[in-house]
């Protein structure tokens, strides 16, 4: 019997959704200037009510995204995310509603808020979903989502502020996100042993050879799940996921940093239009989305070749971030929009690049809870979120300039480049156990 291939199907719901979660998050970076002006932020306090705006989402991100993981593992990805996904298409509308700076800032937490439980329903679809000699490719696939997001999304949100204005522009964005999720709901099964379009041949490639049991149903592989031995104490103080949790707070840094910050800094420093920001723009975003998309199969074949996930994992982990911090140096002291150019497409690039390796790292440890592992994760994430934006504002309205800025995230990198050769050791670290479930 010839395999069905429904599983990158399922990649594929999983890769629109987060493009557009991506792209929702991500365009009032574009609309920030329009907001300022049409809701009157003085000149004075525009850095700090702009820095706190873009922080917001974050704010909400933080309340939802562990819990989000939790949920998933629990309930499974399917109900999940189609609430999470439905919520935060509705708080894009609200967003394009706001008339005050109070509105805005409920508008941009709820959203956070709705998109927090995005990402651990990935993970946790992805490792029921997909063997464990795919899952870094599967990852490196749909994550590809984000830098597309903001590549492609730069010139289309500001052809959408330029033709609909910024309100208009946060309407089409929630219909995008209502238009998935009938998709979602028809197309995803929580376990592919309950899918309809999966034949046994791709079910026992999905199962690494073992046989399943298509006649168990979902709400027993839920419970089995949740009888996982020692959870909280496992995932808070295994030093691999420790040291993965803060690298990935790094990378969230920068980030936040470049999906929040560059348009303003192309805008201020190399006195760019709306219209060339959107296109200068694109190239640090497509740079991230290639190194990405590479960096998945480079992991998945060194664990082919090695079966050692200190070199599949850790090592990507770790070059990427020393890298990355290194890229930002020359910006700093060589002030040429093409040098700029080149070195933030690398910064930008380089520290995308591990981003399925640090997913990966979950599922590899934490299989049977990797929606409850990637929600901690994530958690460091959103905190980067909210930490990024704002501290990036204080350190441009207090020092008048980026200089600092980009500094801070060279010795960011350092420190989690620190934190991955000390610590990030997946094969000497423990497995959950759970309760009699073998998936």
């Amino acid at each position: 019997m010839r395999p069905t291939r429904f599983r990158w199907i399922i990649i594929a719901l999983v890769f629109t959704i987060t493009l557009i979660n991506y792209i929702d998050r991500s365009a009032i970076s574009y609309a920030i200037g329009d907001i300022a002006r049409d809701l009157h932020f003085s000149q004075r306090d525009r850095n700090i009510y702009s820095g706190f705006i873009l922080s917001a989402f974050s704010i909400g991100y933080m309340l939802t995204t562990l819990f989000g993981g939790i949920l998933a593992d629990r309930y499974g990805a399917r109900v999940t995310l189609f609430w999470a996904a439905l919520s935060w298409s509705l708080a894009s509308g609200l967003t394009g509603m706001a008339v005050g700076f109070t509105m805005l800032a409920c508008a941009r937490v709820a959203l956070g808020v709705a998109e927090g439980p995005n990402f651990p329903s990935m993970n946790r679809g992805i490792a029921d979903w997909l063997s464990s000699r795919e899952r870094a490719i599967a990852l490196s696939n749909s994550l590809l989502a984000v830098p597309l997001a903001l590549a492609i999304g730069a010139p289309m949100t500001t052809q959408l502020i330029l033709h609909l204005g910024w309100r208009g522009m946060f309407i089409v964005l929630m219909i995008l996100g209502l238009v998935w999720l009938p998709l979602w709901r028809f197309l995803f099964r929580d376990f592919p042993e309950h899918s309809p379009f999966v034949n046994s041949a791709e079910l026992e490639h999905i199962r690494d050879g073992r046989t399943s049991d298509r006649g168990i149903d979902s709400k027993i592989l839920h419970h089995r799940r949740r009888q996982a031995r020692g959870l909280w104490k496992f995932l808070l103080s295994d030093s691999t996921l420790l040291a993965n949790d803060w690298a990935f707070f790094v990378f969230g840094y920068f980030l936040f940093f470049f999906m929040t910050w560059l348009p303003t800094y192309l805008e201020t420093v190399y006195r760019l239009d709306l219209r060339q920001v959107g296109l200068f723009s694109i190239l640090p975003w497509l740079t991230a989305a290639f190194f990405l998309w590479i960096s998945g199969y480079v992991s998945d074949a060194l664990l082919r070749k090695t079966g050692r996930l200190r070199i599949a994992r850790s090592h990507p982990i770790w070059i990427s971030q020393l890298l990355a911090g290194l890229a930002i140096v020359p910006v700093i002291f060589v002030h040429d929009l093409r040098v700029m150019l080149v070195f933030i497409s690398l910064a930008v690039g380089l520290s995308m690049s591990a981003n399925a390796a640090f997913y990966a790292v979950n599922v590899d440890v934490a299989k049977e809870r990797s929606g409850t592992a990637l929600g901690i994760m994530d958690t460091f994430f959103a905190i980067s979120g909210f930490v990024a934006p704002l501290a990036t504002g204080w350190i441009v309205e207090l020092t008048h300039g980026f200089d600092g800025a980009f500094w801070l995230m060279s010795v960011l990198a350092l420190s989690s480049v620190l934190a991955v050769i000390l610590f990030h050791h997946p094969d000497r670290s423990g497995r959950l156990e759970s309760s009699g479930c073998d998936r």
